[in-house]
């Protein structure tokens, strides 16, 4: 059976030379740490993870449990990190799927615990990492409420402390005053981590930004004066988009500017017309007539609309790719469908590939391209692409 003419490509390609890229930007001592949570940010988890581990990704990190067992059953051979945590009551089956989960309540390192008691797990044998809330007030533990935490991993607990961890909040603000900071705490909390006695293998810190504004140096520094090796989360580079570092009349960092030449975007977004009509001068075109047009004009529909994941306020105001050329959507964009003007594109026909995100004929359209025109970041346009459209590894 014909699917729906809506469908993501993914360049699997890409996203290995793209790994292989920040792995050389990298220090050489530190580890990289792919994130992959939600769905490989919309890229298909599916795809993406064995891709990675050929080319040699030791570790991965997803959201939730639900995800982790979906990676392990795909990467048995990865390392696993739940890095948005657990709740009480999920413990067995994150022992029972050889997940690593990231902590920084009680509760859930007694949970854990009672889990890996129940299966035999022997004293300090089961690796966890915990988060330090430096700064961002999200999630993690403050210096404050530390001891607590550090009291459960006891010569006879089968946990062990194998990373401490925080996120870095503003690592994308060119003055590095707040990464600054909060490596000041971080600096503060291993002190106590110290004082109890415990030395963890792994400092677990920064994301795509850190790394390409070369914060990745001070990670590294912190690192050594503790005695541990430092571990980066690389996430929107790894899918071929540069963050922005602002403001953005600032000098960027070397490292977004190499970046922004070397790194290849993994994901293209593409839809077919389906049908074609002239209107004339005075018809409206989509929901409460948004559109009127002013001369005769010929429309294309297309299978794609804001359950898919196209922004509708982008309807007006945005435009995409139809035989190599930009053509306005016009009207509102409805649920299953969108509307493009192709009159000065007069040789589009039926079964024609329209690009929404990716590069056609010479032109192309970014996911920050939405972004600007949707008032977001691209992390929102990729991840809200809808789980209905599939996704093709090419």
């Amino acid at each position: 059976m014909r699917t729906r003419p809506c469908w993501i490509e993914i360049r699997t390609r890409a996203l290995e030379e793209n790994f292989a890229f920040l792995k050389g930007l990298a220090p050489a001592d530190a580890e990289l740490m792919v994130i992959l949570k939600s769905d490989a940010y919309g890229h298909s988890l599916e795809i993406c993870a064995p891709a990675l581990a050929s080319a040699g990704v030791k570790w991965i990190a997803v959201t939730s449990l639900e995800e982790g067992i979906t990676a392990r059953g795909l990467c048995p051979d990865v390392r696993v990190m739940v890095i948005g945590g657990v709740v009480p009551g999920q413990g067995t089956e994150l022992v029972k799927h050889n997940l690593t989960a990231v902590v920084w309540e009680p509760a859930q390192l007694e949970d854990i615990a009672a889990a890996a008691r129940a299966a035999g797990v022997g004293p300090s044998s089961l690796p966890v990492h915990v988060e330090i809330d430096t700064g961002m007030s999200r999630q993690g533990v403050g210096v404050e409420g530390l001891k607590a935490v550090l009291a459960h991993f006891a010569p006879d607990s089968p946990l062990r402390l194998e990373g401490v961890m925080t996120h870095l909040y503003a690592a994308d603000e060119t003055d590095g005053a707040a990464t600054q900071a909060q490596l000041g705490r971080m600096q503060e909390a291993l002190e106590h981590v110290e004082a109890a006695g415990l030395y963890p293998d792994w400092l677990n810190v920064g994301q795509s930004a850190a790394l390409l504004s070369g914060a990745s140096k001070e990670i590294m520094d912190l690192a050594a004066r503790h005695g541990m090796k430092p571990m980066i989360r690389p996430g929107l580079a790894l899918y071929g988009l540069t963050p922005r570092f602002e403001p953005g009349n600032g000098e960027q960092p070397a490292g977004a500017t190499q970046a922004g030449t070397q790194l290849e975007p993994v994901l293209a977004w593409k839809t077919e017309v389906i049908s074609l009509r002239e209107i004339a001068a005075g018809d409206v075109v989509g929901y409460n007539g948004t559109f009127v047009a002013t001369e005769p004009m010929r429309l294309a529909l297309l299978t794609v609309g804001y359950a898919d994941g196209l922004f509708r306020n982008l309807g007006n105001r945005f435009s995409l790719l139809v035989r190599g050329q930009h053509a306005p959507l016009v009207g509102r964009i409805s649920m299953d469908h969108a509307v493009i003007d192709v009159t000065e594109i007069p040789e589009v026909a039926a079964g024609d590939e329209v690009v929404i995100i990716g590069s056609q004929g010479g032109e192309s359209i970014t996911a920050y391209d939405h972004a600007d025109m949707a008032w977001t970041i691209p992390w929102e346009v990729l991840t809200r692409i809808s789980s209905r459209i599939q996704r093709i590894r090419v």
